[in-house]
């Protein structure tokens, strides 16, 4: 575990790129650690840029 490799994992783990597993992962640390850390930090997942069911994106013709 890394200091960088950390607040990289954070980073993309807050903007929803990657799944806490996986940020853990790239982190080098367990999930239970990764937890931890994001606690400490405050870091939540954003909210997924996901038009909702049965909404559709406008399209041009």
């Amino acid at each position: 575990m890394t200091r960088h490799a950390v607040v990289t994992a954070l980073t993309l783990y807050g903007a929803g790129t990657l799944t806490a597993a996986q940020a853990a992962s790239r982190a080098g640390v367990t999930e239970e650690r990764f937890a931890t850390l994001r606690e400490r930090f405050g870091v939540r997942p954003s909210e997924p840029d996901v038009p909702a069911a049965g909404h559709r994106p406008a399209s041009a013709d």
